[in-house]
């Protein structure tokens, strides 16, 4: 009895996708994405582009940090550069926001190009605080520079339309926000197949063997903040133009928090990890708000105390796993995968 997977070519060791349960699963996925918004409300709609955006932001997060392992609490400045850019330039500019998101999200990579800098002689904690410095940085420069982004005031932006088609509305968006996700995903996927992802992964595992091998440390440093900062501008300036409106108060720290827990719990240095953490880190929220307000009639005062609830249970969640999986959903995924693959002999 077979009991395993067997590679009999460099095709089938290669491939995406080894098996065909894989193949099934994703033919599954995307049937579900592509009927998805034909039956789903707007208010599943709305969790579901929501979602898109989580993942788009967290994958380019877990380019850097999971599979690179430079820390990074600068989330939140590098999205608000790449929707305040967008915004700007659709905005001010009359830029197409079709091309905008392009140009945002190649100016957010510069960004986070220079702000990776310190990244040769920093690292661990010491390079957390210098990406703590540039949301600083960001942050305030976005709210005392008025002239171009408003300040603290909000910055409206166009509504988007493609053939005289506004975008912005739920439905039409999910397919600009998925089709983007697809896109990133197979290109980090990719890329880790290539000499560059192995030698993000080897400055992860030990950068001074990787120096000593021959990795330049600074030149892939500096590309792999670049990278994570253009998907990451992507995911601003996909943003700016479905909510059409951009406000510094949508980047604060509490967002890169959050982002970095979506790829702890769902799984550093992993793309299936980053679906799961991005999908969870958003439902929790609405899952809790749902919950209180079943339960107003019985207990009124719950409603003032959701946004607490929301907090106790978000850090609950990340010591749950920091303590009893580290290694995320994408471990638990893998798992329950692996049991049914190797069954019956799956210990």
């Amino acid at each position: 009895m077979i009991s395993g997977i067997y590679y009999t070519s460099y095709e089938q060791d290669m491939a995406l996708r080894k098996t065909p349960a894989q193949r099934i699963r994703l033919a599954i996925l995307i049937l579900l994405l592509l009927s998805f918004p034909f039956f789903a409300s707007r208010y599943y709609l709305t969790l579901a582009n929501q979602i898109g955006i989580a993942v788009i932001g967290a994958i380019g997060l877990n380019i850097l940090v999971g599979y690179t392992g430079q820390i990074s609490l600068g989330q939140g400045a590098f999205m608000a550069v790449g929707a305040y850019t967008a915004g700007i330039l659709t905005a001010h500019y009359g830029v197409p926001w079709w091309a905008s998101i392009p140009v945002a999200a190649l100016f957010t990579a510069l960004v986070g190009t220079f702000f990776g800098l310190p990244s040769l002689r920093l690292k661990g904690l010491y390079l957390a605080i210098a990406t703590l410095a540039a949301q600083v940085i960001i942050l305030w420069i976005v709210t005392h520079w008025k002239a171009v982004t408003g300040g603290v005031e909000a910055l409206v932006v166009p509504t988007p339309k493609l053939f005289g088609v506004k975008m912005n509305t739920d439905f039409n968006f999910y397919w600009v926000i998925w089709g983007t996700a697809v896109l990133i995903t197979i290109m980090t996927v990719n890329l880790f197949r290539t000499h560059y992802g192995r030698a993000f992964v080897a400055i992860r595992d030990q950068d001074i063997a990787a120096s000593v091998m021959g990795i330049d440390l600074f030149r892939y440093k500096l590309l792999a903040f670049a990278i994570s900062s253009f998907v990451v501008g992507l995911a601003g300036a996909l943003l700016a133009h479905y909510r059409t409106i951009v406000n510094w108060e949508r980047f604060t720290m509490d967002v890169s928090v959050t982002y970095l827990a979506m790829i702890i719990i769902g799984g550093l240095g992993s793309v299936t990890g980053s679906y799961l953490g991005a999908a969870f880190m958003t439902l929790l929220p609405a899952l809790i708000t749902n919950l209180g307000r079943a339960m107003k009639a019985s207990f009124p005062a719950i409603e003032g105390l959701i946004p607490f609830i929301q907090l106790a249970i978000f850090g609950l969640v990340i010591i749950i796993f920091l303590i009893f999986e580290s290694e995320g959903l994408n471990k638990i995924w893998k798992d329950i995968k692996d049991y049914f693959r190797l069954w019956p002999f799956s210990y």
